[in-house]
């Protein structure tokens, strides 16, 4: 509960996204974390009688790399506006033919290949937690966010493995097979590291994985190509609109998942042992344990 309201929902996304109709009572919130600053402002609103918070995943007119972005300041800064769910809209390549340009895949699982440039953790200074990541994304949003899609008319797949790049360029045809050949289902440069940081950050986060294209896999599709998915994104932008008015609507005022409670037994660290500057930095995530 946030100021005696019902906790707010994150929707992290491109900037085209804050244009939803009923989105009310807007306005730009500038966070500072301990981790540096985030994409951008976060635009907080109403939205289907709930508090929303919008965030441009790389800005507003899309200026960070993958590699740039600053995912640990990004997830702080929701944690610190009191969000619990975060709903992620991606836009991703497909490696199967039946997950098509326009569907949507409700990602269940992650694998990552980037060089691990990216901080993916919260921890460390004096600090060791090990969360658990088996189920790296929050199994009850992602089914409201699979029945809402569902309900809207969407060509929607209940899940599917989002295979995590480094980027800035797309693979190379070699890569691209390689990644069909193990079975991955979509290729994406920025969801795992934000899954990784929610699960830290005890928030609920689930991915709709928006399709673009077939990568460059695909004998008798166009090889991927900026222009191919600046057109779909377009395309996917309303549907996305519509999905997120759905999955708000039926989203529960109070979680019973076990996202709330990641952290109850990950913290190594005896409470003693941790520098205050540390604690300090990560109050928002371990004080309710430090008791302990």
């Amino acid at each position: 509960m946030i100021n005696g309201t019902k906790a707010r929902i994150g929707i992290i996304g491109g900037s085209g996204l804050y244009e939803i109709d009923g989105f009310k009572a807007q306005k730009s919130i500038k966070v500072k974390t301990p981790f540096g600053d985030p994409s951008d402002e976060y635009v907080v609103g109403e939205l289907g009688g709930r508090e929303v918070v919008f965030l441009p995943r790389h800005g507003k007119g899309h200026r960070i790399l993958p590699t740039e972005l600053n995912y640990r300041a990004n997830i702080y800064g929701m944690k610190s506006l009191g969000v619990e769910q975060i709903i992620s809209i991606s836009a991703v390549g497909s490696f199967k033919e039946e997950l098509k340009p326009l569907d949507i895949v409700m990602v269940d699982q992650f694998v990552d290949r980037t060089n691990q440039a990216r901080k993916t953790t919260f921890f460390g200074d004096g600090v060791v937690a090990h969360i658990s990541f088996a189920e790296p994304v929050c199994s009850s949003l992602r089914n409201i966010l699979y029945e809402s899609a569902k309900s809207i008319g969407a060509s929607v797949h209940p899940k599917g493995t989002y295979l995590n790049m480094e980027g800035p360029a797309f693979s190379t045809k070699a890569e691209s097979l390689l990644y069909k050949g193990w079975g991955m289902d979509v290729i994406g440069m920025t969801n795992m590291a934000e899954a990784r940081l929610a699960r830290e950050a005890e928030i609920c986060y689930s991915t709709a994985a928006m399709v673009t294209d077939y990568d460059c896999w695909h004998e008798s599709a166009e090889s991927v190509t900026i222009d191919m998915i600046i057109d779909n994104l377009k395309k996917n932008a309303e549907m996305a609109k519509k999905l997120i008015i759905k999955t708000i609507a039926k989203l529960p005022l109070e979680r019973k998942c076990s996202c709330a409670s990641t952290l109850q037994y990950a913290i190594i660290t005896p409470a003693d042992l941790i520098p205050k500057r540390t604690k300090q930095k990560l109050h928002i995530f371990i004080n309710k344990y430090m008791k302990r």
